[in-house]
């Protein structure tokens, strides 16, 4: 995975790979079509959703369309900043 960005230039997000069933749901949803499956399992046995490591927007479909509850976070430059 590549290195987080300066969380106050870009947006980006972060999926807890343990929390994360592999549904699909967003990476199906992504606008920016910037979430994709791992080649590895998470400890529950699932392939879990992984950035790609640039191009997010912030827009928050991921975060909103994800079945569990902490599993994508995203951080984005704060208004005004």
């Amino acid at each position: 995975m590549s290195e987080k960005p300066d969380i106050l230039s870009l947006p980006y997000l972060e999926i807890t790979s343990d929390l994360c069933k592999g549904c699909g749901l967003c990476i199906e949803h992504c606008p920016q079509k910037v979430i994709e499956f791992s080649a590895n399992f998470n400890t529950l046995g699932y392939r879990y959703a992984i950035y790609m490591g640039e191009g997010c927007t912030g827009c928050g479909v991921c975060f909103y369309c994800c079945p569990e509850p902490g599993a994508i976070t995203i951080y984005k430059k704060p208004k005004g900043a």
